[in-house]
């Protein structure tokens, strides 16, 4: 059965004790964290502490990778990742969600993908892979990671799709999950602007209220025999600290996902 979760990034700038909140009040099925500077999550006894109180488990741990996370578990990238994998295990989250390098990390680059594995086999947790873009700056599209953005490309087992990253490629989610087959492990749920459709965002859009086939991904995860969880990875910033209307837009993410999963994902 398909679990549809709720990546905590789909409540900033709310912190992580909403997020575990808001979780249960939509109805997923439990809870991806993403690792920032808030010192709640990188404690497995805090996050511990949140799941017992919400009774929502921890499906999955998000490597602390983006920009503002720099110094978050140290500068070393395998260190973090370690830590990361560390964290799920003690959490009993069966999958740890990674980027690749940025291309300035070109010592870590050159053997990120032999580490994921290593990590992987030494944690006991799948160290999945996601999909990211290239960057568009000064009228050029620049290649901002290495050794690819598409991590299909790459000699690794396990891979995550990001429906809005898939846009800010010009690719469609569609497409993409059905090229990567039984390597597809986990689902970034929600939409964006359709491929070509002119000006990139990474907009994160509840699913439904853009231009990528989510519908269609759903359906064809349910039929495909994909045995990973789908986790809803939502901006809603522009809620600010209503979260009356951010648990709106979270309860219709949950309902689009089981309606089109259908029996898959049923509770």
């Amino acid at each position: 059965m398909i679990r549809v979760g709720m990546g905590t990034t789909s409540v900033l700038p709310r912190r992580l004790e909403p997020a575990f909140r808001l979780a249960r009040e939509a109805g997923f099925d439990g809870v991806e964290v993403m690792i920032t500077s808030d010192p709640a999550t990188q404690r497995a006894r805090a996050i511990a502490a949140l799941s017992a109180r919400y009774g929502m488990p921890v499906l999955s741990i998000h490597a602390p990778v983006l920009l503002f996370s720099t110094l978050v578990f140290g500068r070393d990238p395998r260190t973090k990742l370690q830590r990361a994998a560390a964290l799920a295990a003690e959490l009993g989250a069966a999958t740890v969600v990674a980027h690749p390098p940025w291309r300035w990390q070109r010592r870590w680059a050159a053997r990120f993908e032999e580490a994921v594995s290593e990590i992987a086999a030494s944690s006991g947790v799948v160290v999945a892979v996601e999909n990211m873009f290239p960057v568009a700056a000064g009228g050029r599209t620049r290649e901002a990671f290495a050794p690819h953005w598409d991590p299909g490309e790459l000699t690794i087992d396990r891979l995550v799709l990001d429906v809005s990253h898939a846009t800010m490629a010009g690719r469609s989610a569609l497409e993409l999950a059905r090229g990567w087959g039984e390597r597809l492990h986990h689902v970034h749920l929600c939409d964006a602007a359709a491929p070509g459709a002119g000006r990139l965002v990474d907009a994160h859009l509840v699913p439904g209220r853009g231009g990528q086939p989510v519908a269609e991904l759903l359906r064809h995860l349910a039929v495909s025999g994909f045995a990973g969880d789908v986790v809803a990875e939502l901006n809603t910033r522009h809620c600010g600290r209503d979260d009356g209307a951010r648990l709106a837009e979270l309860c219709e993410t949950v309902a689009f996902a089981r309606e089109h999963l259908g029996p898959s994902a049923l509770r």
